[in-house]
């Protein structure tokens, strides 16, 4: 089955998702929500799952790896970034649609591999300036792009050289998410970004390494292997 022709799945059944299940259900299509609160589920005539949405083995069992679409929704960013993560990990050839609670947090979502993002702030702040002739009239000020750190989920990259432990190793045997708890999440080499990082992807020497994770993690990663 190819990608496209695959389920929709939900992360979340608070406002954002019911009316995203609402609306896929009006529009006949198939799919499932996610939700670790069964309350939430309460007079609910669609597919649905109690879990946390993000757990693989929850999103395993609703068809993750055969999903044409994922719509995460969750009200915490921390959340939506690992779900990003997990759902893009997980299958590469979705189309991850996700929620950003906060402005400052849509450069990482992206970066955790979301095609796209929206900021309901924004968004209800663009709507609300178009309602006005004077916007029409005038270029709206641009958003401020200075992303900030968020709920304690840090970006950094690392340049690997010939001195590094990690040099010459796959993914799978550096073992970044069992043992420290963050993930690789894209590497630059000569000039070209690879993102579909597999447990046999060797890093090489002179490669740009982007991690993800909690600032503890990343400082126990760096401690161990970029010294």
């Amino acid at each position: 089955m190819k990608a496209e022709d695959g389920h929709i799945i939900v992360l979340g059944c608070g406002d954002v998702g019911k009316h995203a299940a609402q609306t896929l259900k009006y529009s006949g299509l198939e799919f499932i929500v996610i939700d670790s609160d069964p309350w939430a589920f309460e007079d609910a005539d669609y597919e649905h799952l109690v879990g946390n949405a993000t757990d693989e083995d929850a999103l395993k069992k609703a068809g993750i790896e055969t999903a044409s679409t994922v719509i995460i929704a969750l009200n915490n960013d921390t959340d939506v970034i690992f779900a990003t993560l997990i759902a893009r990990g997980l299958n590469p050839e979705s189309t991850i649609l996700a929620r950003a609670n906060s402005y400052k947090s849509i450069d990482k979502i992206y970066k955790a591999g979301a095609d796209y993002v929206a900021a309901l702030s924004i968004v209800a702040g663009q709507m609300l300036a178009r309602m006005t002739s004077r916007c029409i009239e005038m270029s709206c000020r641009k958003i401020d792009e200075d992303i900030m750190l968020y709920e304690g989920i840090e970006i950094e990259k690392h340049t690997i050289g010939s001195e590094h432990d990690i040099v010459d190793r796959p993914v799978a045997e550096i073992g970044l998410r069992e043992r420290f708890g963050c993930t690789l999440i894209g590497i630059e080499r000569q000039g070209n970004i690879i993102t579909d990082i597999l447990p046999s992807t060797v890093i090489l020497k002179d490669d740009i390494i982007a991690v993800i994770g909690t600032k503890q993690a990343i400082s126990l990663f760096k401690y161990k292997y970029v010294k």
